[in-house]
């Protein structure tokens, strides 16, 4: 199938993309999200996220009007700069900033002079983790330190994150300030990240360019836009944050095996698998890609070794603790179980059916082997295929889960919205066929 005749989603994904050279789908984003946030605002139970929703809805509302304007610039014939791909760039900027950056500077510095319900749960935990390592070597709590808090901390007490999260609370060990806020590091990592997988991309598509083309750009414009700016990311970071770094590495990772930079995209990967389990899935299947350009070794070694270098100091400090947080507490086994319980098939099996946690268990597992056989009989030869097996798998694991989040569905989402930007610019006119998720491309 050549790029003449791509298949009929692909179709329809990509005239809804291009509908009035992007702005019309920019509109429905910003539009829906506006009406998301003010939804946020005024019905939410949690505070931090009611906060949220009355700064962003602001910040949508702003970005739409803008978007209108643009339209009708571009219908009247204007050749004016406004309705360009960098004046999109520059209200997804203004965006970002004003739905994610300033919610999170307002809810910081609100908590720093007093306020208690500015943060979720989440930054807690890796505030006192990074106390902890601090002060103990280790950022976990053992069972027996957890058992002897009160009930209504025990929760608290566990920290489901890989060691290298702690980072991100060691601010806070140091100094009590708005400027330390665990979301405020968060923030910052999330947007070195992705400012390298931007510059990494388009330093690929000038070394290789298409012409007066602007494909590849407004392609990776969308994936940042899915990154930064959807709903489900702005108010994460703003109110809890730690899956948006680990999200951002991950993109940095597969615009690095894009452009061709296999040691440095396990080295990104690696970094993010330190910080949480989610980016486990997302380092198998790049070292399979690795694989496949005989580079396995070198995206093992920062992919492997970055995760396992962090895990042994909080094996030497206290193996119990370490397991006790990272294995136990996750699989349902802690001394109170996780909060996440979002209605996803996994979770409804697990409640619903007898012996339904073992069932979705073993659905997770199948699905999981199902993937691992993928990749053994046909891995991915480029970046775009490694970006939809580690999207599609991710939220078949999201799905099946028994104990997850809602929220878990950025990765899902970014990592597929983030495969277009990876085509390398030789072959702008490839398309997505069912034939590239078995490491093939066809052009015209």
């Amino acid at each position: 199938m050549t790029a003449d005749h791509p298949t009929a989603l692909r179709r329809r994904w990509r005239t809804l993309d291009t509908a009035a050279g992007g702005l019309a789908l920019d509109l429905g984003l910003y539009a829906v999200s506006a009406v998301f946030a003010a939804i946020t605002a005024v019905t939410s139970t949690l505070l931090p996220h009611r906060a949220w929703g009355a700064v962003a809805t602001v910040g949508y509302l702003i970005a739409t009007l803008a978007v209108v304007v643009q339209l009708l610039l571009r219908r009247r014939g204007s050749a004016s700069r406004l309705v360009g791909l960098p004046a999109r760039w520059a209200v997804t900027g203004f965006v970002w900033a004003s739905t994610a950056l300033l919610p999170v500077l307002w809810q910081s510095v609100e908590r720093a002079t007093g306020r208690t319900d500015r943060a979720q749960e989440e930054v807690l935990v890796v505030e006192q983790a990074g106390a902890r390592l601090l002060e103990h070597g280790t950022p976990y709590l053992g069972r027996d330190a957890i058992a002897a808090l009160p009930p209504a901390e025990q929760l608290l007490g566990y920290t489901p994150y890989q060691p290298g999260m702690a980072m991100f609370g060691l601010p806070r060990a140091l100094v009590d300030a708005a400027w330390t806020d665990a979301r405020v590091w968060f923030a910052v990592g999330t947007a070195l990240a992705l400012a390298l997988a931007v510059a990494a991309l388009r330093a690929a598509h000038r070394a290789h360019p298409a012409g007066t083309d602007d494909r590849p750009g407004a392609a990776l414009l969308r994936g940042v836009q899915a990154a930064t700016v959807l709903p489900i990311c702005a108010l994460t970071l703003a109110t809890g944050g730690d899956d948006l770094p680990v999200l951002a590495l991950c993109l940095l990772a597969l615009a690095l095996a894009a452009a061709d930079r296999p040691g440095r995209a396990g080295l990104a990967v690696g970094l993010a698998s330190a910080l949480k389990l989610f980016a486990w899935p997302v380092a198998l299947v790049l070292i399979a890609w690795g694989l496949t350009r005989r580079a396995g070794t070198r995206v093992a070694a920062g992919a492997i070794g970055l995760p396992v270098a962090a895990l042994l100091p909080a094996l030497l400090v206290d193996r119990d603790a370490l397991t006790e947080n990272v294995l136990r507490f996750p699989l349902g086994h802690g001394l109170v179980t996780s909060p996440a319980q979002s209605p996803f098939p996994g979770y409804l099996i697990a409640t619903a059916l007898p012996a339904g946690r073992l069932i979705a268990a073993a659905l997770l597992v199948a699905a999981g082997l199902a993937i691992a056989v993928r990749l053994a009989r046909r891995p991915p030869r480029t970046a775009v295929a490694t970006a939809l097996i580690c999207g599609y798998g991710l939220l078949a694991a999201i799905v099946l889960m028994p104990s997850t989040r809602f929220g878990y569905l950025l990765y899902p989402l970014a990592l597929l919205t983030w495969a277009p930007a990876l085509h390398r610019t030789t072959d702008s006119s490839t398309v997505l066929v069912p034939g590239e998720l078995s490491g093939r491309t066809t052009s015209a």
